[in-house]
């Protein structure tokens, strides 16, 4: 990111990725200034990646990359100095929802719990599914809106 010619960088990153872009300002802290934003990111931890991962083929189709998440690995890290937001949805459709008995409310895969960051300079739960955060017109407008201006539109 220090490579890239412009004074300011925006980050987005749904869910894992959210906890990703944590990471990387974690263990390297020096980055250029801008905004975070996470949709539907397991930051407190995620009971359908805990339960997904009691059998060897969900630890499998998880992978290595989860096992921090689920060792609360992300719970010890340093916030990054930025302003960050915190986007979760409350459609109770997905995979997740199949696999664990997930608390209401809930995207399908994360609760609005799970999803929460204390750090956050702002949150804001839509009616919307875990993946279809990705075609979402309001979670696009609800992320520009944090861009620019670093609140949501509530």
């Amino acid at each position: 990111m220090r490579a890239i010619d412009t004074p300011t960088i925006h980050l987005i990153g749904q869910s894992l990725g959210g906890v990703l872009i944590r990471a990387l300002f974690h263990y390297f802290p020096a980055q250029p200034p801008g905004r975070i934003v996470t949709w539907g990111s397991p930051h407190q931890g995620s009971l359908a990646a805990v339960s997904l991962a009691r059998s060897a083929f969900g630890r499998w189709m998880l992978g290595a990359s989860i096992a921090e998440l689920l060792a609360g690995e992300p719970a010890r890290w340093q916030s990054p100095v930025r302003a960050i937001g915190v986007l979760s949805g409350d459609f109770s459709c997905g995979l997740g929802a199949v696999i664990a008995r997930l608390p209401r409310p809930h995207d399908g895969v994360v609760t609005v719990a799970e999803s929460g960051f204390a750090p956050a300079a702002d949150a804001c739960t839509l009616r919307v599914s875990h993946f279809g955060m990705l075609w979402s017109r309001v979670v696009v407008d609800q992320t520009c809106q944090f861009l620019r201006t670093g609140r949501f539109a509530h």
